[in-house]
This record gives C-alpha cells, structure tokens and sequence, in this order.
C-alpha cells in the first residue's frame, strides 16, 4: 500500500487541454473519491494514474517512486471499471485467479489469493458459477475479487456502481466501506453521483474543467463550500442559489436583500464589499423553516409529502424557484403564500467572482 502525489499534471490532447496543472496528495490508506460533472476530466486524471493515458506534463509519485514513464503493469494498482469485464466461459474462480495465472503465479498460491478474496468479498458459495448466473451487484463483487488478488499498492474504482440499480448501489456502497475497513488500502474512487461521494469518502476531490475547485472531507465541502460551483454541486438537494444586493456591512456580516428576499443579515466576512454591490446568497434545503415573517416570501408551486419529510418548491415574485425541505408531513397547497427562514449561521454569501466568504 502507498499514499499519491499528483503534482502540477496536465494532459492534453493536440491543441486541447484537458487536465489543467492538477495538484492533490493522497496519503497512505486514504479513501479519496474523484467528483464533478461528465467532461470534467475526473475519468481521464484517474486513467493517468493507472497508466493508461500518457501525462503530458507535471509529475506522479506512488509511494516514492515517480511512475510517469513506468508501465501500468508495474505501478502496483488495479482497477475496477464500469464494465464488469468477466469471461463467460470461466467460473467466478477462474475470473478472479485468471490474471495471476497469466503472471503464472504457482496454483497454491493462486488458490490461497483466490479463496482470501471470496471470503473477503462473502463469495466462497458463488466460486463454481458462471458471469451469466450471477446479479449484477454479484459481478461487480467478482471485478473486485479479481483486483483484490492482485494485492495491489492502489485501488482505481472508475464509476464501478453506475450499472447497478439504486437498491444494489446502497448495498454495493456499503460493501466498499467494509472492504476499505478490511484492508485498509488506499482507494480511488471516480464517480458523478455526489451522494456515492458524500458517504464513501474520506477525502472528496471536487473536479470542473480539468481543475480542482476544492479538496476535503465531506462535512467540510457541504458546509464550507470554496465557490459557487462546489456549493451547487454537493448536497442533495442542491443548495438554493439566490441573486441579492449588499445592503450594509457590518464587522462579521452582511446585510442582504433581494426580489421576493427580505433584508437579512448573515455572517460573513465582508473584506473588500460594499453598499450596492451584487451577491449571491446560498442556503441549503434543510435549513429553511416556515415563519410568518420570515426572509423568503414566495407562492408554492409543487409539494412533494414524503411522510417523514415535506419538499416545497416555491416562486419568488423574480421568477425563480426554490426548495425547500421541511420535517414530518406538512399540508401546504399549490398557490399558496408562504414566507420561510433560517438561522444566519446557515446561510453563505458568494461575492460576485463566485467565492463563498466565510468567516
């Protein structure tokens, strides 16, 4: 097992760049999990660290060796990709030992590697079948035996979930965890879906346009996001995205105030705004509350009554809409006036570059 350091890569195609100067440090036995839109580059920059994307320039280390030149064979990874990828001819056993017969590894050995990663993986009663009479969750359990065996430095997971349905992702996502806690490897882990990011992570890379827009752990990234991109992309729901204008500075907040958003304070480090200047304010789903003069005052659009939870989405009179999530069953109708509010501390102020300014 090793820790990463990705210092200053680049890849590019010809004239098109598509990793842009990425800097990240993994540490040894770290779960990190690359996140962000399709095209955002999170597949490619995971594809240079197994070797199979040239880097076209900058420097990766695996342990203390730099591999920018050395073969994937020899980097001491294996990967687990979106495809399952399993010979149909062969039984769960010869799909999981049939690398290491290729390395022609001695059968004893091959066996004893074989039948560790069944246990670890609850499979030693699936080692006779066939790809064909497994689920699917069962396959993607055989392409990680079959890196398992492999006893690699590294683990690369590129969206190894996504043909899964959401019942098997819940079940596959908690497996991910144990095998983690089993082994105690270092892990990456590429994905779109912030939820499998937010729960699998120790560390979450969040990746747009070939950049990185923020690095940390889950709690940090959900209540301290970097920008207004960050903000928009973790959570689920999305965070409410409001436009409003600065209408005083005070020592630790900002007074804001927009179309359908009452005047509200919120803490905020306010260093070079001023009166006039235009914001954006960001409040998460869970944060808003119903109050009779509360800071949002808009008319109900749609109600969604989950039973444990009500989401209510609401027009200011600007024309945008936004969500709220409330506890327990609430009655609310479509048309109806309704005001919400929130706790200061809850809510973020974006200057006008896109930067959250937390205090």
């Amino acid at each position: 097992m090793a820790g990463l350091e990705l210092k200053q890569l680049h890849k590019s195609y010809g004239s098109v760049e598509i990793i842009k100067g990425v800097d990240i440090s993994i540490e040894h036995g770290e779960f990190v999990v690359f996140v962000g839109p399709s095209g955002c580059g999170k597949s490619t920059l995971l594809r240079m660290i197994a070797g199979l994307e040239e880097i076209s320039g900058g420097e990766l280390s695996i342990g203390s060796r730099i591999v920018n030149e050395v073969e994937p064979r020899d980097r001491g990874i294996a990967m687990v990709f979106q495809s399952y990828a399993l010979y149909p001819h062969m039984t769960v056993y010869e799909n999981m030992g049939f690398g290491l017969k290729l390395a022609r590894t001695p059968k004893d050995v091959r066996d004893a590697k074989v039948r560790e990663a069944a246990r670890i993986l609850q499979m030693e009663h699936l080692l006779e079948r066939k790809p064909a009479q497994l689920s699917g969750g069962q396959r993607q359990r055989v392409a990680i035996g079959r890196a398992i065996v492999r006893q690699p430095e590294v683990f690369l997971f590129d969206e190894p979930l996504s043909n899964l349905d959401a019942a098997l992702r819940v079940d596959m996502r908690m497996e991910l965890s144990k095998l983690h806690q089993d082994l105690g490897s270092t892990m990456i882990y590429v994905t779109h879906d912030q939820v499998e990011a937010m729960t699998l992570a120790d560390k979450i890379v969040v990746l747009d346009g070939g950049t990185v827009q923020q690095i940390g752990a889950p709690i940090d990234l959900y209540q301290r996001p970097a920008n207004l991109f960050v903000a928009g992309f973790i959570g689920s729901p999305k965070m409410n995205l409001l436009s409003a204008g600065v209408d005083a500075i005070g020592s630790n907040t900002i007074a804001v105030s927009g179309k359908g958003v009452e005047r509200v304070e919120v803490l905020a480090d306010a260093t070079g705004l001023k009166p006039g200047d235009q914001v954006t304010l960001g409040i998460r789903p869970q944060a808003l509350v119903l109050r009779d003069q509360g800071s949002l005052v808009g008319k109900v659009v749609l109600v969604e009554r989950l039973g444990s939870e009500t989401n209510v989405s609401v027009n200011l009179p600007s024309g945008v809409n936004f969500l709220a999530v409330l506890d327990g069953d609430k009655t609310l109708q479509p048309g109806q006036q309704v005001s919400f509010g929130f706790e200061p501390q809850d809510a973020i102020v974006f200057d006008p570059s896109g930067r959250a300014r937390h205090l």
